[in-house]
């Protein structure tokens, strides 16, 4: 049993949960070995797709389920492996529950301790805590900015921080020397008219590369969106493209062919 000594005030409700394995195969290109320290996620972001993908209740998957053995189950695992590892492909590694139980803190220590690489994914400013674990590690820390509408992010982001505050915490980290880009997206059409404003915000962090994310809609998913008058927008997806490109950062398609190669060449 791992003693969590560096507890904050965040109280909200979870789950304590074990796990078998802590690194599985990972289908995304580029991506050895996914990483996901808890199961479900407090954001409850409207656009999420894991819920139907993990076959699980989409109201349970917003209390988040601690899988406590997590970096002991890592330091077993880990020896003989190389790669790359993602963090935070299903589950928000940097949710509220990091800041209590800080268990994406302890696999990055366990990690750091091999020559494997790192790939984090997240909508929190929270990974700006472990600067110091991570800037002795080769790692790319992709930010989801999906828009910098704040009231549209609390409609379709609940849990999750604010775009603004995500914002300052991608220049916090290009002004720390992190290497970090920006995952944009699903792209939505709740970003139709405000392309320029969310290209021109997240030029303005001073990061060099970006993935553009589209939106994928499962069944029930897109159920619930169409209730919310959301859908995918081919035409925001290219015009956000165009207007990356012409600011001069590079753009490549999030989990497509040969993307994190792309990366790791630009951020």
């Amino acid at each position: 049993m791992i003693e969590f000594v560096n507890r904050s005030d965040w109280d909200g409700p979870y789950r304590l949960v074990e796990c078998r394995k802590a690194l599985n195969p990972s289908g995304l290109p580029g991506i050895d070995y996914a990483l996901n320290p808890y199961a479900g996620c407090s954001h409850g972001c409207v656009y999420c797709y894991a819920p139907e993908v993990t076959h699980s209740d989409w109201k349970g998957w917003r209390v988040p389920g601690v899988r406590q053995n997590i970096a002991t189950r890592l330091s077993k695992e880990i020896g003989p492996l190389r790669g790359v590892i993602g963090i935070g492909t299903s589950t928000d590694p940097y949710q509220c529950a990091e800041k209590r139980f800080e268990l994406t803190r302890q696999c990055l220590e366990v990690i750091s301790r091999t020559s494997m690489s790192v790939n984090i994914m997240t909508k929190s400013d929270l990974f700006l805590r472990d600067t110091d674990i991570l800037m002795d590690m080769h790692h790319a820390i992709g930010v989801t900015v999906t828009n910098v509408d704040d009231a549209v992010s609390k409609r379709t982001e609940p849990g999750a921080p604010l775009p603004s505050c995500r914002l300052k915490a991608m220049r916090d980290a290009v002004d720390s020397g992190l290497a970090v880009y920006g995952l944009i997206g699903p792209i939505m059409s709740t970003v139709e008219g405000k392309e320029q404003e969310l290209v021109d915000a997240v030029v303005s962090t001073g990061i060099r590369a970006v993935c553009i994310d589209r939106l994928n809609i499962r069944p029930l998913l897109g159920e619930r969106l169409s209730r919310m008058g959301i859908s995918s927008s081919e035409r925001s997806v290219t015009k956000v493209r165009s207007l990356f490109e012409s600011a001069g950062l590079d753009v490549a398609d999030a989990f497509g062919e040969g993307w994190h190669e792309q990366l790791l060449l630009r951020v």
